[in-house]
């Protein structure tokens, strides 16, 4: 099998409630670089948008009546969880699981506005 250029063999696709704000808080919260995005003929609703964090694809778009809302648990690894942790919370999120000090590093869990949990360890 052969994978489109700079892509990973797993992506990610979510269908949002609110696609525009999943993107905003990953731009904010994760540094995510936007690799793809489409609009529908309203030039304001995702129909297709593909973005970069740390070098991995995420794709999505938003809810629609023939595509209902798909979440999803996302496990990604930052340099600092805490300050990834309270930026999130600035923008939104809700503590699913507090930071801890756990066997494999320091990790938390959030959600964000559109219901994906992010369990948030930082890099040993």
């Amino acid at each position: 099998m052969k994978t489109t250029e700079n892509q990973q063999a797993v992506i990610p696709y979510l269908i949002l409630n609110d696609a525009v704000s999943f993107l905003d808080f990953t731009i904010k919260v994760f540094g995510a670089e936007i690799k793809s995005i489409h609009y529908r003929e309203d030039k304001k609703t995702i129909m297709h948008a593909e973005i970069s964090i740390s070098g991995s694809m995420i794709m999505f778009a938003q809810a629609t009546e023939e595509y209902q809302a798909q979440t999803a648990g996302l496990f990604i690894y930052v340099k600092d969880a805490d300050t990834t942790f309270e930026c999130a919370l600035k923008n939104e999120a809700k503590v699913i699981m507090n930071l801890e000090d756990k066997e494999y590093g320091r990790s938390g869990g959030i959600q964000d506005q559109s219901g994906n949990t992010w369990w948030i360890p930082s890099l040993l």
